[in-house]
C-alpha cells in the first residue's frame, strides 16, 4: 500500500514543485520589471535547471524499459 501511495503521489508533488517554481520565476520577472526579453531569458536560465530533471526522468526511464516506448 505505501509503494503505491509513493508510486502515484512523488510525480504528483514534484509536478507542483515544478509549477511552483515556475510561478516564482514569473513573479521575480514582474516584480523586476524584466520586460518580455528578460522574463523569456530568466525561463530559459532557471527553468533548465527543471528542464534537466525532466530529461533525466525521462531518460532514464526508457534505459530502464530497455530503450522501448
Amino acid at each position: 500500500m505505501e509503494r503505491a501511495f509513493e508510486a502515484w503521489i512523488t510525480p504528483l508533488m514534484i509536478g507542483g514543485l515544478i509549477l511552483f517554481m515556475c510561478f516564482i520565476i514569473w513573479d521575480l520577472a514582474r516584480k523586476s520589471k524584466a520586460g518580455k526579453f528578460g522574463t523569456i531569458m530568466l525561463f530559459i536560465v532557471l527553468g533548465a535547471g527543471m528542464l534537466g530533471f525532466v530529461l533525466k526522468t525521462v531518460i532514464t526511464e526508457l534505459l530502464e524499459r530497455g530503450g522501448t516506448l
